[in-house]
């Protein structure tokens, strides 16, 4: 079976829309893959370089932008295919494009049918992940599927909603996979307690089970090691009834589950969404956004945790906070007002400072006060890029000492813009979820130019 489809194809490219064409690569320009959600090293940071990020002179240049369907899915990307992952039509579609023109290399989709209960976007949230030669994309629906990267053919799908009846849960299902050796690991959920499962990535089949009533969440897992040994951590909790959840250590190789420390918010409507990173070999910091915020968990040789510090009013809701030496930043805040980005002494939880970002920024002849609100934050090499959830895009420096911005560029005005860019080979890649309120464009993708 195959998702090379030459009439599909031809619809993508109709889509299309070219500006212009990426600067060659240097010879001495450090490129990587950026793979599966979060980047190569699933960190939020990006080792590429050098990068040009100079936008207050008009010199981001724009290469190409494409529509695309519902759904807050980053893109992974190659050298040569980027993975789209969306929703249209009552199809979930996943689609190869070239990542340098756009152009359409191959497309498959199979019927979803979802709507989102509180009125968000009906589409995927869990990100596709590149490994070798293989896509594996994790649909709302609970529909796992396996394709060839470099043809599109379809490997091997399994339907887990029906497998282990997975409950829809606030905003359907969202679990990002993630690839450790020979297996793919995902935060399932089900009504028998399959909390974790190890999937063969040859053949689909389960290798294992990891079971805990803590349900499927919207963070993404994160590979580390802890005294000498090599583990998964997973920030679960999704809907339930009283809400359960928290993190999970978990052995990759066998699913033993390791250790277990609960944090998830008494509130029904709750859910745990921002990842869990890894601080030093046996400290993790978590956080969620509705009631009990950050904390910095300890663990002995035998797994038992041990509070080290916790703050209520570090409180993320989903963006992944980026440890920079020994200092984390992350954005706080519940609703689009009232965020603020943080700095915390990752150590002593001794916050540094907590503040608005915001700026003054002159919009078609309007001179507007913006925010970077629920934003993400991605790391490079000498700066930090900020996407605010308006389409705000923000270089700015993040220190103990402060914040200072040095360029601004409004993209777009599309609320949900909620995901994380990606960079891959010199190219930046924004996701536009929402409807341009300005240009009135539909959903899209847009590739930039941050070659030297």
């Amino acid at each position: 079976m195959t998702g090379y489809f030459i009439p599909a194809l031809a619809e993508i490219e109709k889509r299309l829309i070219t500006h212009g064409k990426a600067r060659e690569l240097k010879e001495s320009f450090k490129s990587f893959d950026w793979s599966r959600f979060n980047g190569p090293l699933d960190n939020a940071t990006t080792y590429e370089g050098p990068l040009s990020l100079n936008f207050d002179d008009n010199s981001l240049k724009k290469i190409w932008e494409s529509s695309k369907g519902e759904g807050y899915a980053s893109p992974a990307v190659t050298k040569d295919r980027l993975i789209l992952f969306h929703l249209d039509a009552g199809q979930e579609i996943i689609e190869a494009l070239n990542p340098e023109t756009g152009h359409p290399i191959w497309s498959y989709s199979y019927p979803a049918n979802y709507r989102d209960r509180y009125g968000y976007s009906n589409g995927p949230r869990a990100s596709p992940v590149i490994w070798k030669n293989r896509v594996f994309a994790h649909g709302v629906t609970a529909w796992l599927t396996c394709l060839d990267l470099i043809t599109g053919d379809l490997i091997w799908k399994r339907d887990l909603k029906k497998e282990f009846k997975i409950p829809d849960y606030f905003f359907g299902k969202g679990s990002n996979p993630i690839v450790v050796h020979d297996t793919l690991l995902l935060n399932t959920g089900g009504e028998k307690g399959e909390s974790v499962v190890g999937f063969d990535l040859g053949t689909g089949e389960t290798k294992w089970i990891t079971r805990d009533k803590w349900g499927a969440s919207y963070s993404s897992p994160f590979r580390t090691f802890m005294h000498g040994r090599e583990v998964c951590l997973f920030l679960t909790g999704g809907e339930s009834r009283p809400p359960t959840g928290g993190l999970l250590v978990v052995d990759p190789t066998n699913g033993k589950k390791l250790s277990r420390f609960s944090w998830r918010s008494s509130n029904y409507e709750s859910a745990n969404a921002s990842p869990p990173i890894p601080i030093s070999n046996n400290q993790v910091f978590i956080s969620e956004c509705y009631e009990k915020g950050a904390a910095l968990i300890s663990f002995d040789s035998e797994f038992k945790t041990k509070v080290i510090w916790e703050n209520p009013a570090l409180n993320i809701h989903w963006m992944t906070p980026v440890l920079v030496g020994k200092y984390i930043y992350g954005v706080s805040g519940r609703h689009q007002r009232g965020a603020e980005v943080f700095c915390v002494e990752a150590q002593t939880g001794k916050v540094k400072w907590k503040e608005k970002v915001s700026w003054v920024q002159t919009v078609m002849g309007k001179t507007l006060d913006l925010e970077l609100f629920r934003g993400s934050l991605l790391k490079t090499k000498d700066h930090f890029i900020g996407l605010s959830e308006l389409g705000s895009l923000v270089v700015m420096d993040l220190s103990p000492e402060g914040w200072k911005i040095h360029g601004t560029k409004q993209l777009f005005f599309a609320p949900g813009t909620w995901t994380l860019p990606a960079i891959s080979h010199g190219l930046l890649f924004i996701m536009q979820n929402e409807t341009d309120r300005m240009s009135g464009k539909k959903p899209r993708i847009i590739c930039y130019d941050l070659r030297p």
